[in-house]
């Protein structure tokens, strides 16, 4: 048979359901590993490529899974924006798809349509990582908030996690919501405003799945009782009219006054970026993990990519 016209079906990434608790664990065993053992990863991906398809734009995302396959010994190709890639001709994401993993061992792309990445998992010859699709799915943050998670207050079950801020169409909130759902003893807090509470259907997955959870408007009621908080952007864009969207903005803003009756080790997240909901005075409180968070993401996409090409 010719070697060119081999095909097969790789395993691909799109949603954090897509891997099982078991596989979950897997990944924050190896990415601890690669934490405390760096030189014994350092060439294990070498002859491999990884095709950073960003159809939007990305920091934190796209540099991470670049550090992340660099750090393995591999080579990224790829690009940034759709501008500078053949979408800017009409081409569908079934060809580009195609036409690149052709190029590559493993393809981690963004795009800004929901369901984006699952069509082009459908069409490629190597496993795809869905790196964030609109306001759908964006399984490599909610894993790197399981690594920070487990890091930081000694594994993922038995403690109890505030989200604050937009839980209507926030995805990294649903996402984590999804897999912690799954641990053992994991209490929820869903602190927002009326106007931006967390959906009724996850609401309806999380009591199907037996999990406990309280809704508070104010920060400040919850905070006593919170190991982990997880802070989101309250977008303005939600808002009918600017009052409302200013007295709830500011109602959310994190200072280390609002701080006062936390848990002296409880630990503070975001997705990032941020805008003003977490001052700049918090980022030198010891509780304050977002850009330890940040950095978390980069071991956690290396140990995916050993896990999806077979190596680890």
């Amino acid at each position: 048979m010719d070697k060119l016209e081999v095909k097969h079906n790789p395993r691909s990434i799109i949603n954090i359901t897509d891997l099982t608790v078991e596989e979950i664990d897997h990944l924050i065993k190896t990415a601890n590993d690669i934490i405390e053992n760096p030189e014994k990863y350092q060439d294990i991906c070498a002859h491999k490529k990884l095709a950073t398809l960003f159809f939007e734009p990305s920091t934190r995302t796209r540099l991470s899974f670049t550090a992340a396959m660099m750090e393995l010994g591999g080579n990224v190709i790829g690009f940034s924006e759709a501008s500078s890639s053949s979408a800017a001709k009409g081409e569908s994401v079934a060809d580009t798809i195609h036409i690149v993993s052709l190029y590559a061992d493993i393809i981690a792309m963004r795009h800004p349509k929901e369901g984006a990445p699952l069509v082009a998992s459908e069409h490629s010859e190597v496993p795809v990582i869905n790196a964030g699709d609109g306001g759908h799915f964006h399984p490599t943050q909610t894993l790197t908030d399981l690594l920070t998670i487990s890091r930081k207050k000694g594994g993922l079950n038995n403690f109890t996690i505030g989200f604050c801020g937009d839980l209507k169409f926030g995805r990294t909130v649903h996402s984590l919501i999804e897999a912690l759902m799954r641990y053992k003893g994991v209490k929820f807090i869903l602190i927002a405003p009326p106007e931006l509470r967390l959906p009724k259907y996850m609401k309806e997955k999380m009591n199907a799945a037996g999990a406990e959870w309280k809704e508070y408007e104010k920060l400040e009621d919850a905070m006593p009782d919170l190991d982990v908080l997880y802070m989101t952007r309250v977008q303005k864009e939600r808002f009918f009219n600017e009052e409302d969207y200013v007295r709830l903005r500011d109602s959310y803003i994190l200072t280390l006054d609002k701080l006062k009756p936390a848990k002296k080790d409880m630990i503070i997240m975001h997705p990032l970026p941020r805008v003003n909901e977490i001052s700049v005075e918090v980022d030198s409180d010891p509780r304050a993990c977002y850009f330890y968070q940040a950095h978390c993401g980069k071991y956690i996409r290396e140990a995916l990519i050993l896990y999806l090409l077979g190596l680890k």
